[in-house]
Parts: structure tokens; sequence; C-alpha cells
């Protein structure tokens, strides 16, 4: 089904996917920055027809943007316009789900459809805002003080992804399958460079995985990822280059690496391959 839907996996990351959707538990995938982490569960989705719910982390996110917030100017409007009505009425009135605004945690607990949540970057949270996902990756629901607990109609697939820019907690781990991703060899990237780029011919297409390699593997700021590999293949493409020799890597570095001190260290390395 991965490869189908146009991601091309190794047998080790389908054999986790595969369990990770028999057992029913969240799929956490880390890696580097590029290597296919997020395109893993839009392809997940897509191949099966999920609707896609994400949650972006970042540093600072809270519950009202990860869980749910109450419409407070629906609310005000509303005892405004209740001023006669008992309070206690008004109370459970304002505290219905005609004023929740869903998030995305809610949003895919609440799901009439089958779905995936993506939350991405986890590792970007703080430590009190990732316990905010422990009960929805334990029990699947969530607990509103005003209006009680909402448990999920069906169990959503759940893909965490991890830069792994920091050590996520045990307990939110123990929860989940662990899938670590790293950049593909030359011969899988040369694969996935013919599999999104047409017109691309073998020989070319394994010259820039090589040339992609040695780049990697050099001390950078920010290594190449798989997506701008690829745009490098279009680059390529598009300027009618049938061959990736040092001048026309030189000429075209900047489709890759995106820091100057990057860049030069690149045009030294590849002066000699």
């Amino acid at each position: 089904m991965l490869r189908e839907s146009g991601y091309l996996a190794d047998d080790a990351t389908a054999s986790v996917v595969f369990i990770a959707g028999e057992l029913q538990k969240p799929l956490l995938v880390e890696g580097p920055a590029g290597v296919g982490k997020t395109e893993l569960a839009k392809t997940l989705a897509a191949g099966m027809g999920l609707v896609l719910i994400r949650l972006q982390c970042y540093e600072g996110l809270d519950e009202s943007r990860a869980l749910y917030e109450w419409n407070y100017r629906k609310q005000l409007l509303r005892i405004q316009a209740g001023q006669d009505r008992d309070w206690a009425e008004t109370e459970q009135d304002i505290f219905s789900n005609d004023f929740l605004l869903e998030r995305p945690l809610l949003a895919a607990i609440r799901s009439p459809e089958p779905c995936l949540l993506l939350i991405d970057e986890v590792d970007r949270l703080d430590i009190e805002a990732e316990a905010l996902l422990l009960e929805v990756l334990s029990d699947w629901q969530i607990s509103i003080p005003e209006s009680g607990t909402i448990h999920a109609t069906s169990r959503p697939w759940v893909v965490l992804t991890s830069n792994a820019t920091r050590e996520l907690s045990e307990a939110l781990k123990r929860r989940c399958l662990f899938l670590p991703l790293g950049y593909p060899d030359i011969e899988r990237e040369k694969q996935i460079l013919q599999s999104r780029v047409p017109g691309l011919s073998d020989a070319l297409a394994e010259r820039i995985a090589t040339v992609i390699r040695t780049i990697r593997n050099l001390d950078l700021k920010k290594s190449p990822s798989i997506a701008e590999s690829i745009d490098w293949a279009r680059t390529l493409i598009a300027l009618g280059k049938d061959s990736l020799n040092a001048e026309e890597a030189d000429q075209t570095l900047g489709v890759v690496l995106k820091h100057s001190s990057d860049i030069e260290k690149a045009r030294t390395a590849l002066k000699t391959t």
C-alpha cells in the first residue's frame, strides 16, 4: 500500500507500520529533519482513506490550542441574552457543544469518520504540554471539567514525529511503537528520485543520490532532505542537464543547501569527486 501510494519504505519500516495498525498502537517516528516522517503519516492517511488531522507542535503550545477551548465571546453574548433566565439553566447552556471549539486532539477523538492523527514534531513541546497527550494516548478520551469526559467514537490511527532535539518522556514513549528513520542509502534514494521525477535517467538519478550522500557526510548546519534532493533532480531536468559534474553542482547547490558555509564545504568536497 505504501509503495502504491508513492512512499518507498524498506521492509523494517513497512513491518513496524503494519504492527502499529494490528496492535492499534501510536507510532513514534524519530529521525533527522527531511527523512520522510511527516510524509509517511500523510501517505498512510491517503492510502487507507483516512481523514488526516494534524497537530503541529511548537514551544508554548497549550491546552487551548491542542485540546479545546470555549468560545468566550459567544458565551458572553448568550449570558447577556438570557439575563432573565435561571443561572443554572444558562450555565448548562453555555457549556454545551454549541460553545465548544475543537482543536486537533478533540477533533480526532470526536471524528465521525476514521481518521489519522498526526502529532508533528512532538519534541518541540515542553514537558507540561507533552503530558496533555497522555490521557488521549492511554484511554482515548478527553476530560472537560465543565461537561464531562468525551470518549473516542473509534480509535484513530496516531503517528507522532520527532526530530530528536530533546529526549521524550518514558511515559510517552511507553505508549508508542518506535520507528527510527534515517536518510536512505544510495540505491533507495535513487528509486525515490525516479518515482518522483518523471524523465529522470537512471544514470543521473544515481549520480544525484551519490553526490547527496557525499554532501550529507560533511559537517553541515543542515543536511539536505529527501525533498531537497528531489528538487535538485527537477532543477537539473528543467535546465536540460543529463549529468552532474562539479561545475553543474556548483551552480545549483543553493537548491539543496541553505547556508553559505554549507555551500562552501560542499564545493570543496565535490571538487575531488
